[in-house]
């Protein structure tokens, strides 16, 4: 594998509420969805959700994470302390404006502004587990600015649909849609310092409310801000964007009560 030269770093938001599947006991990062083996005498033991993609983000280098918390879910942190049983260094920074993954992920600009960041959402459990290899790959391969892991939708898939051109380049992404005809989505990224730097940038400037992300954080209505419009404004600024798909990868996203249920009952 060709890797770049600048260091890889985990970058995971979980600064969200779990509204969909609330009440749990426990924060959904942390919900046990699997079993692993710890040790051969003992049997096996539970796995939370996040651990899939921590252990995907070691797989493709990345020996460092910053997971970006908000107030009050302190669960996780005291679940995964350092990071030492999964062979990484994990770090921890809160969130204090939770109204976007763009803006949760900025808080680790200062962090990460200077790495190749793999990204990843830690309610969504992926197979193949070399794909931010496969991704990273690409990005050196392209001298792309970012890549995107681009899935055919699981059928309770409730996120935004992309589709793309014979060549894999990004056509149109849809938003969160109420109905459309698309057959794909993205759920991971990789990206280099160029789209770090301009998501930073993207988030100062006044939103559809008309309001920065500073007077925002004086008090005023929020309005969400999703990370696929940052991709849609870097795709209009040319930086290069590319994409892998994952023609038989699979995905399950947690965040629902329907996969939870699935995830628990049948396995991962």
């Amino acid at each position: 594998m060709n890797m770049p030269r600048k260091e890889i770093i985990g970058l995971i938001p979980a600064a969200g509420k779990a509204e969909r599947i609330a009440p749990l006991p426990c924060s959904k990062e942390i919900f046990p969805v699997g079993f692993q083996e710890l040790d051969k005498n003992r049997g096996e033991f539970p796995k939370v959700a996040s651990q899939y993609l921590l252990e995907r983000m070691r797989f493709g280098g990345a020996e460092k994470v910053y997971i970006v918390i908000r107030n009050g879910k302190w669960d996780i942190p005291a679940y995964y302390g350092d990071g030492k049983k999964l062979g990484m260094h994990l770090a921890y920074l809160i969130m204090g404006l939770p109204f976007g993954v763009p803006y949760t992920l900025n808080q680790a600009y200062p962090f990460v502004k200077d790495a190749i960041v793999l990204f990843g959402f830690p309610d969504i459990i992926f197979q193949p587990e070399d794909a931010f290899v496969k991704l990273l790959n690409r990005l050196t391969e392209t001298n792309s600015d970012i890549v995107l892991g681009v899935f055919p939708v699981n059928q309770r898939h409730q996120g935004d649909r992309i589709a793309l051109d014979d060549k894999g380049r990004i056509k149109t992404i849809e938003i969160n849609p109420k109905s459309t005809h698309l057959k794909l989505t993205w759920i991971i990224a990789v990206w280099t310092e160029k789209f770090s730097i301009f998501m930073h940038k993207y988030i100062q400037k006044p939103n559809k409310t008309g309001n920065s992300g500073h007077e925002l954080a004086a008090g005023k209505t929020p309005q969400e801000l999703f990370l696929s419009e940052v991709i849609k404004a870097a795709l209009r600024k040319n930086l290069q964007v590319e994409t892998v798909f994952f023609s038989k990868g699979f995905y399950l996203d947690i965040g629902t009560p329907e996969n939870l249920t699935e995830a628990v009952r049948v396995g991962i």
